[in-house]
C-alpha cells in the first residue's frame, strides 16, 4: 500500500468534527432524531425554502450524523459532496433515476454488479421504457459504435467483479463527455484511498459501504458522490427524499467508525492477500488466478496509472471440474461461505456455479471459478486452510 495523502487521513479522523460542538466527545454522537424544531415558525418556513444542506428539518431529508458521513466520503472522492443511501442498490438504482428518463438508453459493462442489470430487466426497461446495452468496457471502439441519440448514461465497474479486469477509465469518460453522456462508476473495491474516479474524469461514483467503508459486515449502506454539487442538490431535495432511501443514523455513524481504521484494514488486507495471491498461481491445481496486484495481471501497466493499493478480493481457477471447486470451497475452515466481502473475515464461493452459458462465456471462464475474500486472519492461516483444501482433490 502506498503512502495515503495526508490529507485523507485527516478527513478520516478528524475531517468536519468539532470536538467542542461534541461536548468534547472524540466519537460524534448519534443524532437519532426525526425532526427538528425551529425558535419561530417563520425561521421553520424559511429554511424550508432555501432548502440549505446543513440545515436540518426533517430525517428523510437529512440528517447531522448523516451529514458528516457524506462530508467525509466527498472529501475522500475529491468531490464536491454526497449523498448516502439504505444500500447500494439504493444508491444504484438513484442514480440511474435521476439521470435517465423514459426511452433513454444506458450502456452498462457486462461485468458489473448483477442487482443491477436485474433492476433494469425487472423495472428500467419493462416499466419505465429505458433500454440498456450490455458490453465489455474494454473496447474504446465498441463502446462508440454502441452509443446512440439517446444514450444518457454509462455503467462502470472497474476492476470489474469476476475477474477483476480493468478499464481505461480516463479514455472512456473522455468518450461520454464528448457525447453528453454522463458516466458512473462503482469504486467499492479499491475504495478512495486506492483510486479516484472522479479525478479521471467519471462523474457519479459510488460505493457500496457494506464493504471496506464499514469493514466489520455490521452495516448496509450506499454512497453517490460527485463533483458536481448542484447534481447532489437536486438528488437530496428530490430522488432521495422522495423515494425516501435515506441511510439511517445508526447505520451513518457505523460507517464512520469504519473509516477511522480502513487505512490500517486495506494494508493487511492488501498484504494478505498479495501472499495469498502468489500461494495460488503456484500451485499445481490451479491454472489461474485473478488479482490486481500479480505482476502476472494482463493489465497490470494500466493498473499501475489508475490504482494505488490492492485489496483482499480475488478468484482463482482449478485446472479440474467445476464440482471440485465446490469441494474444496466445502472443505475450507476459515472462510465462510456467503456473499459480500470486505469486512473481517474471510469468504469464499462460486459466483458464476448457477450461470447460463453466455454468462460464463461473456466472462471467458467456467462455472468453477471460485472467489475469495481474504480477511484479517492472517496470510499464514489462510493459505493453511487453502492447501488442506486443494490437497483434498485428486
Amino acid at each position: 500500500m502506498k503512502n495515503v495523502e495526508n490529507e485523507q487521513l485527516f478527513t478520516i479522523t478528524h475531517g468536519y468534527e468539532d470536538y467542542q460542538d461534541q461536548l468534547g466527545a472524540v466519537s460524534p454522537p448519534v443524532f437519532f432524531s426525526s425532526l427538528h424544531v425551529f425558535p419561530t415558525f417563520e425561521e421553520y418556513l424559511r429554511a424550508g425554502e432555501q432548502q440549505d444542506d446543513e440545515t436540518f428539518i426533517y430525517g428523510r431529508v437529512s440528517n447531522p450524523t448523516v451529514r458528516l458521513l457524506e462530508k467525509k466520503l466527498a472529501a475522500l472522492e475529491h468531490g464536491a459532496d454526497a449523498l448516502v443511501f439504505g444500500s447500494g442498490m439504493a444508491a444504484a438504482t438513484s442514480a440511474i433515476l435521476a439521470t435517465c428518463q423514459a426511452g433513454d438508453h444506458i450502456l452498462c459493462m457486462r461485468d458489473s454488479y448483477r442487482p443491477v442489470h436485474s433492476f433494469m430487466h425487472s423495472v428500467g426497461m419493462p416499466r419505465m421504457k429505458m433500454d440498456i446495452s450490455f458490453i465489455s468496457g474494454l473496447d474504446l471502439e465498441e463502446i462508440k459504435r454502441e452509443i446512440r441519440p439517446n444514450t444518457k448514461l454509462m455503467i462502470l465497474e472497474s476492476p470489474a467483479t469476476f475477474v477483476f479486469s480493468v478499464v481505461d477509465i480516463r479514455a472512456i469518460a473522455d468518450v461520454c463527455r464528448e457525447r453528453g453522456i454522463k458516466t458512473y462508476m462503482d469504486n467499492t473495491y479499491c475504495t478512495p484511498l486506492f483510486q479516484n474516479p472522479l479525478d479521471m474524469g467519471i462523474d457519479i461514483v459510488m460505493h457500496t459501504l457494506s464493504k471496506y467503508v464499514g469493514g466489520h459486515s455490521d452495516v448496509i449502506g450506499g454512497a453517490l458522490i460527485s463533483k458536481d454539487k448542484g447534481f447532489i442538490h437536486q438528488m437530496r431535495h428530490g430522488t432521495r427524499e422522495w423515494l425516501g432511501g435515506i441511510l439511517g443514523p445508526m447505520e451513518a455513524w457505523l460507517a464512520i467508525r469504519g473509516l477511522r481504521s480502513m487505512p490500517a484494514r486495506l494494508a493487511m488486507h492488501q498484504d494478505t492477500a498479495l501472499k495469498v495471491a502468489r500461494f495460488l498461481e503456484s500451485h499445481p491445481k490451479v491454472k489461474a488466478v485473478h488479482y490486481t496486484g500479480l505482476a502476472s495481471h494482463p493489465q497490470a501497466e494500466l493498473i499501475k496509472k489508475q490504482m494505488r493499493g490492492h485489496t483482499g478480493l480475488m478468484s482463482f481457477e482449478l485446472d479440474r471440474e467445476p464440482e471440485d471447486a465446490v469441494k474444496v470451497i466445502n472443505a475450507l475452515k476459515l472462510f465462510g461461505k456467503g456473499c459480500s466481502w470486505g469486512g473481517f473475515e474471510s469468504l469464499a464461493l462460486c459466483p458464476l456455479y448457477t450461470a447460463d452459458e453466455a454468462a460464463l462465456k461473456n466472462a471467458g471462464v467456467s462455472r468453477g471459478l471460485i472467489r475469495i475474500h481474504c480477511g484479517l486472519e492472517g496470510a499464514d492461516n489462510l493459505i493453511a486452510d487453502l492447501t488442506r483444501a486443494l490437497d483434498m482433490i485428486s
